[in-house]
């Protein structure tokens, strides 16, 4: 994984009012809200005696209690208080864990995984045209590494034998392009075109006018992505790292071409079946690939059509490299 990266690691939903402990980036990690709902996350483990702090509880003060000796934690992972010391002695300053910060927006909970978040550390990215839509959602688990869950979604090329009744119908084999189109150093837009097999080879980026276009995919670094179908309906994803072998795919549907509140809702609910159906055709062939995570330089012959894959590659890479 790159380290220093905002990820999105959680529905908001998924942390209400109690401590919740998950696998993250093949870290132990506890979550809670404070009184005024503001997310904290720390390393899972009390640094007195390694007990899981997502065991313990949320005090009325906001601090998260130790379930095995009382020691109480504030949101920047220090111990506050040693009760066996008494609530009125000051706490040595190396009884602290690790803590991320958060940022919650969207309906994500993101955390800044890395060290030493810089002062003035910038919100995450996310896509600026998905207010006003209603949107259901699926938590889906796979077998795989983050980075190859991503790819999949960036690969035009497959859709007509992984997904041939679903998505990919028509046996449109041949992808002009793919466009790749950088926003910013951390985001780009993919623009394809594709059509069956008439012995005419790929054209070239150059030469597909993306002029017009409303079908596209967007992903954001380090594990967003948007397939942007139209301009009132979108599929989103956030592809969070558990571990190197286990992803869990945070898989939306937003739609607003209804805008009822509850038949918007109930709209977007009877979508997702399908987008699980779709996104489990994928994880049958992707949990398959070998290794596990993917790399610029690997052991693979590529096509044309796996432009997008070699760009997200080299930019991880780079990301990686400053670390």
């Amino acid at each position: 994984m790159i380290r220093n990266q905002w990820y999105i690691v959680l529905d908001s939903r998924e942390v209400k009012d109690r401590p919740v402990g998950v696998t993250r980036m093949g870290e132990k990690l506890v979550f809670w809200r404070d009184p005024e709902g503001r997310v904290a996350c720390l390393r899972d483990r009390c640094v007195h005696r390694g007990v899981a702090l997502s065991a313990g509880k949320i005090l009325p003060n906001g601090r998260l209690q130790c379930p095995f000796h009382g020691f109480e934690y504030d949101p920047s992972g220090r111990v506050t208080v040693i009760p066996a010391n008494s609530r009125r002695s000051p706490v040595p300053e190396r009884f602290h864990v690790p803590a991320y910060p958060t940022h919650e927006a969207h309906g994500f909970i993101w955390i800044w995984w890395g060290d030493d978040p810089p002062a003035a550390l910038r919100p995450p990215q996310f896509f600026e045209d998905l207010e006003g839509f209603h949107y259901a959602q699926a938590i889906d688990p796979w077998d795989a590494h983050y980075s190859r869950v991503i790819e999949n979604q960036l690969d035009p090329i497959h859709l007509p034998f992984v997904h041939r009744n679903t998505i990919g119908r028509g046996n449109r084999t041949i992808v002009d392009g793919p466009v790749v189109r950088w926003l910013n150093p951390d985001r780009f837009r993919i623009y394809v075109q594709s059509r069956q097999d008439d012995g005419i080879p790929p054209r070239r980026p150059e030469e597909v006018d993306i002029s017009g276009m409303t079908f596209w995919l967007d992903f954001i670094f380090p594990n967003l992505w948007q397939n942007h179908i139209s301009e009132d309906v979108r599929v989103v994803a956030a592809f969070v790292p558990v571990d190197e072998e286990h992803t869990l795919l945070y898989l939306r549907f937003y739609q607003r071409f209804l805008r009822l509140p509850l038949l918007g809702d109930l709209v977007a609910r009877l979508a997702m079946p399908f987008n699980v159906l779709v996104a489990h055709q994928d994880r049958r062939v992707v949990q398959t690939q070998r290794p596990k995570p993917s790399a610029l330089r690997m052991d693979e012959q590529l096509v044309q059509g796996d432009r997008p894959v070699v760009e997200y590659r080299r930019r991880r890479e780079e990301l990686k490299s400053t670390l």
